[in-house]
Order: C-alpha cells, then sequence, then structure tokens
C-alpha cells in the first residue's frame, strides 16, 4: 500500500486547523488503496494554533506536527515540511482552504498516471482582483527574465513524487524558492486548473513587505535582471550626462555672457551621481545579502518539537 504525506504550512490559523485536518481526512478515507499522514509545520503561531494541533496529534496518531522556534518565513516552513514526508509522495497545500483539498483524488490519480508533479496552476481567483492581476504580471515577468521557465500561476500547491523530494533534499539550499525549482529541475510537469477560494477564516500573514521580500528573492536567484539593469541605467546615464554637458558647453559658447553654465553643470552631476549611487548599491546589496545567506549555510528550520514522529528521528 502507498503512502501519502499531506503537509500543510500553518501560521496563527486557529480559525481553520482543525477544519482542515478534517476535511483532509474525509478525503483519504474514501481513498482505500492509500495509507496518509497529515503534517502540520507551525511557523510559530501567536494565535491558539499550537494547543489546537496538539490536541488533533493527541487524537489520532495520523497527524504530526513540527514546531518551529520561530518564523521562517513562507519559502523556508513549506519545504522542510515537504523534506519531513515519509510518504512515497507528498502533497503540499495551505491550511486556509484557498487552495481546495478535492483535488486531493485528482493529484494522486495523475501521479499514478506517471506524472512525477502535479501542481495546482490557479485560473482565476475571488482574491483581491489587484493582487491576482499583480501575481499575472510578476509570473510573465518572471517568465521572460529568468533562466528557467516559471509556470505561471503555480505556487508550491500540488504532489511531490518521492524521487523529486530527494532531489529537494540533495540540493542543500538554505534559501529555497520551491517555485523556481519546480522548474529548473526538469520533471513533467502536470498542471491541474482550480479557482482560488476565499479564506476559510482568519488573517493573511502576507503583506507589502512579504510580497517584496518573494519577489526579491526570486530576482536574485533566477535572474540576472538587477545586475542587467543597473548596467544599463549606469551606460545610459553616463552617456546621457556626458550629451548633456556637451550641448550646455555649446549653448555657453553661444551665450558666454548670460548663461551660467558651472552652476547647472554641478548641479546636474552631484543629481546624477547621487541618485546613481543609491540606486546601484540597493540592487548589489541585494544580491550581496542573497550571497550572504547562502554562504552562511543556515538549516532551514530549527524545530523547537515534533509530534508522532515514531517512525523518524
Amino acid at each position: 500500500m502507498k503512502k501519502v504525506s499531506i503537509v500543510v504550512p500553518c501560521f496563527n490559523e486557529e480559525e481553520n486547523v482543525v477544519a482542515m485536518a478534517g476535511a483532509i481526512k474525509q478525503q483519504m478515507q474514501d481513498l482505500d488503496d492509500y495509507s496518509y499522514d497529515i503534517i502540520f509545520i507551525d511557523n510559530d503561531s501567536k494565535d491558539n494554533t499550537r494547543a489546537l494541533i496538539r490536541q488533533l496529534c493527541a487524537e489520532d496518531n495520523h497527524v504530526k506536527a513540527i514546531f518551529n522556534s520561530k518564523n521562517y518565513g513562507q519559502f523556508s516552513s513549506p519545504y522542510y515540511g515537504v523534506l519531513q514526508a515519509t510518504g512515497d509522495c507528498a502533497i503540499l497545500l495551505s491550511c486556509d482552504f484557498q487552495e481546495p483539498v478535492d483535488l486531493i483524488p485528482v493529484f494522486l490519480k495523475e501521479w499514478e498516471a506517471g506524472y512525477k508533479l502535479v501542481m495546482g496552476q490557479k485560473t482565476s481567483s475571488k482574491e483581491s482582483g489587484l493582487i491576482y492581476a499583480a501575481r499575472g504580471f510578476y509570473y510573465r515577468f518572471m517568465a521572460k527574465h529568468s533562466d528557467v521557465e516559471f509556470l505561471p500561476q503555480v505556487t508550491g500547491f500540488g504532489l511531490y513524487d518521492r524521487s523529486f523530494i530527494e532531489v529537494m533534499r540533495a540540493i542543500q539550499d538554505p534559501r529555497p524558492f520551491l517555485r523556481g525549482l519546480i522548474s529548473e529541475v526538469g520533471y513533467g510537469v502536470k498542471l491541474i486548473p482550480y479557482e482560488q477560494s476565499k479564506r476559510r477564516g482568519g488573517k493573511s500573514s502576507n503583506n507589502f513587505f512579504t510580497y517584496i521580500d518573494a519577489i526579491a528573492q526570486s530576482l536574485t536567484t533566477y535572474t540576472k535582471f538587477g545586475c542587467r539593469l543597473a548596467l544599463g541605467c549606469g551606460f545610459v546615464a553616463t552617456i546621457a550626462s556626458i550629451v548633456t554637458m556637451v550641448a550646455f558647453f555649446i549653448y555657453k559658447l553661444i551665450n558666454w555672457n548670460t548663461f551660467p553654465v558651472e552652476d547647472y553643470i554641478a548641479s546636474l552631476v552631484i543629481i546624477l551621481l547621487c541618485s546613481m549611487n543609491l540606486f546601484f548599491i540597493g540592487v548589489v546589496g541585494e544580491y550581496v545579502m542573497d550571497v550572504n545567506i547562502r554562504a552562511r549555510r543556515k538549516p532551514l528550520v530549527i524545530e523547537a518539537e515534533r509530534i508522532n514522529f515514531q517512525d523518524q528521528p
């Protein structure tokens, strides 16, 4: 009998975690050919989420828990959770019910047909139209500028075969970006369309700064866009400043007594150099931070506690 591990990252999901466990069990009880476990990996929730997970674990040894020592962000924690899966495949889905639990049987059917990766792909969303449009622009941008073929509206929700999980483990990336890795490894991916629902309850932990962090991480990992932009801007600004200075010099020759060219040139040079320096320092800083994090080889997650992992140290 094949085993399926369902990995559910959560953070402040006290309104959803019990209902999510029930919904997964209902799906798996109708699949007699599989055994399963549910792995909740909690990213240091501040509400009652951990107490509810403890209760679920006490009531059913199919439910496992990993409690992170602190919040490790929206990328490292799910990635680490998948690495802890003991099944022949792992299914990753969020705890807020925005990703349909009833796709689990669909994922398994395609997996049995031979696909190593079966990913949910958002075709529409009940979230903010502006956010959905912004996500679409982001994926198109990454597809155009990345070295790998980014799959549009594929966030990581889906099924991962054991062979792919071992690839994830072998890479040992201290700053993993699962969406890029899905495209980078080169496995054939089966896409399953779905409509993203509204959150069942609670409030999303995503905000402007988490979105910026996600964008910066994907840009520095999978594109040369930042460096090329800095190079291009520097070249254009240099040419523009030279042309402007020559124009000022010619105009000064024509209007020698009435045009104070020195003041214009000094102001132009100061503004140009300051703005270019600030911009390039920011761009280079993003790449330096990314290299620094990877060079330190920090663990993805430090666990505070794990429950019901009798079959795994």
